[in-house]
């Protein structure tokens, strides 16, 4: 028979888990002081007065340069733990990371021809 009160710890802990964030969240509303003005609306440069608006639009290029950026460095995130056991794990997982890492090259490839990799 399913017995509800064996999920007491979890029901209890569920709550506390969704109050906490919720108080934190409006005693921060209570208490935070309200100054509404130009100089809040602002947008903040570095202590120097903004030039010309807040909004503009970046190039696409950069957002391809951060996203190749994050594969490889993932890419390094998943070969480390296969490095360090390299000897335990047996010629077939070295064919499966070399095709990993094959397929990566080729997506290197790929946006260095597209152009992806030049800053300017």
């Amino acid at each position: 028979m399913f017995l509800l009160h064996e999920y007491d710890i979890f029901w209890t802990f569920l709550i506390i888990a969704s109050l906490i964030p919720i108080l934190a969240f409006w005693i921060s509303g209570l208490l935070a002081p309200v100054s509404e003005g130009p100089e809040k609306l602002s947008s903040y440069e570095s202590g120097i007065e903004p030039m010309g608006g807040a909004w503009l639009q970046f190039r696409i290029r950069y957002y391809m340069f951060a996203l190749v950026f994050v594969i490889f460095d993932v890419e390094t995130v998943f070969l480390y733990p296969w490095a360090m056991s390299f000897d335990v794990l047996g010629v077939s997982v070295f064919i499966e990371a070399f095709i990993f890492v094959l397929i990566l090259v080729v997506g290197l490839v790929y946006a260095w021809r597209k152009g992806a990799l030049e800053w300017s």
